[in-house]
């Protein structure tokens, strides 16, 4: 008796569809099935792999999304095509949602509207190397028709809408190049190895922007007068954990009360609070070294204690209206603090401090210099931060750097000496 995919002499038949695995000259395993195109298209797609059973898993997650109804980009996509399977398809699987929304944004406001049409097969190194200068050297604003199109949505003209036209200069910073440039890199990185490119047009280009922008951390006065000047807030004990402990926005919106243990004196980072969809959403830490337990100095328990004791008044005082959550920092009915809230009160009481204005995620810069101006070592500030590793350490947080330099060289002094 024959199995039904036997033909009468006993060779089995692939059936339409079900693909097959070959192994190759050069001694790798090719597995291909029969997949749709974006442009809907029946074509022939090739998976590889070092050994059959690689080969053959590469060809069953091939086969599965096609049952799902995922598509791969046509041979003649354009750049803004693949992006659109990208975000859906690759990154969505990689990153959290926040950081997917920023993708979007990004590619939907400068990346598509300048090289979305072109043929990613077509793409070259001169083409993300003149997108990227055009970032940086041409208003935006501009480029983009954004007046225009304020206009068009019955408000004001601003700038380049005017009559006569005024440029407002709306360069991008070198920040926001390099999150465009890393983006596409990454995307088409991705097209490299779906073999739908021979090679990565962004990878190996030589840009001018500074890699990262430069900061200057608070000084120890700077933090003590932020942290007088926020003592009668309801928001004191949040700041005083981001700045004691380094905590990210989102960690310190997300943490709750069993995450952290007063007897023990340890806090626990578990989660993250983020905007992502139009709504306030709990979600993982950044990466898996963001799931740590930091010890809490015991001025910052009492300061804990106080702000546990400040709840419990304004859970009483908010009767039926309280929601609970269990989250440490609220708003006075127990709700998720919005996190753009957080960054208009903190502008607000740095100015009321006399402090030089930073962004709330600056407080974690901060605390990575002021433990190391205590004498704490860079592998120590690792642990408290929540990096997989001192030099990453080392590589965001410059101004610690400079001073571990300084006090390095500061130790040869004696040879000046008379």
């Amino acid at each position: 008796m024959t199995s039904p995919n036997d033909s009468g002499g006993g060779r089995r038949v692939r059936r339409n569809g079900e693909g097959n695995i070959r192994q190759r000259k050069d001694g790798r395993f090719e597995a291909r099935v029969w997949v749709f195109t974006t442009d809907g298209r029946e074509i022939r797609k090739s998976v590889y792999g070092a050994t059959w059973d690689e080969a053959h898993a590469a060809l069953v997650k091939l086969k599965s999304n096609a049952l799902a109804g995922v598509r791969l980009p046509a041979t003649g996509a354009t750049v803004g095509d693949y992006l659109a399977y990208w975000l859906a398809e690759i990154a969505a699987e990689r990153v959290r949602p926040s950081t997917l929304g920023s993708y979007e944004w990004l590619a939907r406001t400068y990346v598509v509207p300048y090289l979305g049409t072109k043929k990613l097969a077509r793409l070259r190194p001169s083409d993300v190397r003149t997108f990227l200068s055009r970032l940086k050297s041409v208003c935006q604003c501009c480029a983009l028709k954004k007046d225009a199109k304020r206009v068009e949505r019955g408000r004001p003209a601003r700038c380049c809408a005017m009559s006569p036209r005024q440029c407002c200069q709306a360069f991008l910073s070198d920040g926001s190049i390099r999150y465009a440039h890393r983006l596409l890199r990454a995307a088409l990185q991705d097209a490299v190895t779906e073999e739908l490119l021979a090679s990565n047009p962004a990878k190996a280009l030589r840009i001018s922007h500074r890699y990262r922008p430069k900061f200057t951390p608070w000084t120890a006065d700077e933090a003590r007068r932020f942290l007088k000047a926020a003592r009668d807030n309801r928001w004191y004990a949040l700041y005083s954990v981001a700045l004691a402990l380094g905590l990210r926005r989102g960690e310190a919106l997300a943490l709750r009360w069993v995450d952290v243990d007063l007897v023990d004196n340890v806090l626990r980072v578990r989660q993250s609070l983020q905007r992502t969809g139009g709504e306030l959403r709990f979600g993982p830490v950044k990466t898996d070294g963001s799931e740590r337990a930091v010890a809490l100095p015991p001025s910052l328990v009492d300061v804990l204690r106080g702000h546990r004791a400040l709840q419990r008044t304004e859970r009483e005082a908010a009767g039926d209206r309280w929601q609970e959550h269990g989250l440490l920092f609220t708003t006075k009915i127990g709700t998720p603090i919005e996190p753009r809230n957080i960054n208009r009160h903190f502008e607000q009481l740095c100015e009321r401090a006399g402090v030089r204005r930073i962004r709330v995620h600056d407080l974690r810069h901060s605390c990575a210099t002021l433990l190391y101006d205590q004498g704490v070592p860079l592998e120590r500030i690792q642990d408290v931060l929540g990096h997989s590793s001192p030099t990453v350490t080392k590589s965001i947080y410059v101004e610690a750097t400079r001073r571990v330099q300084q006090d390095a060289v500061d130790r040869l002094g004696f040879l000046f000496d008379a």
